[in-house]
């Protein structure tokens, strides 16, 4: 396949920015449009309002990505990303768009089994910088850097309460296979990726990566391989991939 086959909607985990999957558009191959789907507050859309309203944010995203669709797409979100996904989707559909090719939950426990109420308050620039430091995703160089701090902070804080403000609805289950991917050391259960397989009706899969929470960049060779390759699967007629 040379042509543009599919579009991959990506969405960011908290207090990042789109570019987080610029390097996904070189490293994928050229059937496959990457979109990085850009948040208010940040990146190229800084000047907006930051949004703590999950529900209000994808019936927003969903008018935007919803213009872009003109054939097969996929949806991508890691971590908070993944739950916008999961709502991202579902406001697709109500939209009357078709279901998307595969929707990929990346380090993020499924919507029913969350449980970030004690996100909702704001939190210090203290306990911000120590939840980073826990992630261990964010070099001390950074975490010490007061410019940048004064950046991330307040998009990572927007991000914690809006987690914290999500309340989970059962609707019908998503007519598409949902893909799990996660890192074996994670501080996800195993129960909570599993429970991702109750949102659908149309397959699910779970891939492990050796890794911690931000896999997706240490290990991005091999997380795009399953993503080109559960792809190309559904294009071809078959499966996204089957339970691991």
């Amino acid at each position: 396949m040379s042509a543009v086959a599919a579009r991959l909607f990506c969405l960011p985990y908290s207090g990042a920015s789109a570019m987080v999957y610029a390097r996904w558009r070189r490293a994928l191959p050229s059937w496959l449009a990457v979109h990085p789907v850009e948040l208010p507050g940040r990146g190229a859309r800084a000047g907006e309002p930051l949004s703590t309203d999950p529900v209000r944010l994808t019936a927003s995203l969903a008018a935007e990505v919803e213009s872009l669709i003109d054939g097969p797409y996929a949806l991508f979100g890691h971590s908070l990303g993944g739950l916008l996904a999961f709502e991202l989707a579902h406001a697709l559909l109500e939209r009357g768009a078709a279901p998307p090719l595969v929707l990929f939950a990346s380090g993020s426990e499924a919507p029913a089994m969350r449980d970030d109420r004690d996100l909702a308050r704001p939190r210090s620039d203290d306990e911000l910088i120590a939840d980073l430091r826990g992630y261990h995703g964010t070099p001390e160089e950074a975490l010490a850097d007061a410019e940048l701090m004064a950046v991330v902070l307040p998009v990572l804080r927007a991000d914690f309460m809006m987690a914290g403000a999500y309340a989970y609805r059962p609707r019908p289950a998503l007519p598409c296979p949902v893909h799990v991917l996660a890192g074996t050391r994670d501080d996800l259960d195993r129960p909570a990726l599993e429970a991702w397989g109750r949102e659908t009706c149309g397959g699910f899969a779970i891939d492990l990566f050796e890794g911690g929470h931000f896999f997706i960049h240490a290990r991005q060779a091999e997380v795009l391989g399953v993503v080109d390759a559960a792809l190309s699967r559904r294009l071809n007629g078959g499966p996204a991939a089957t339970l691991q």
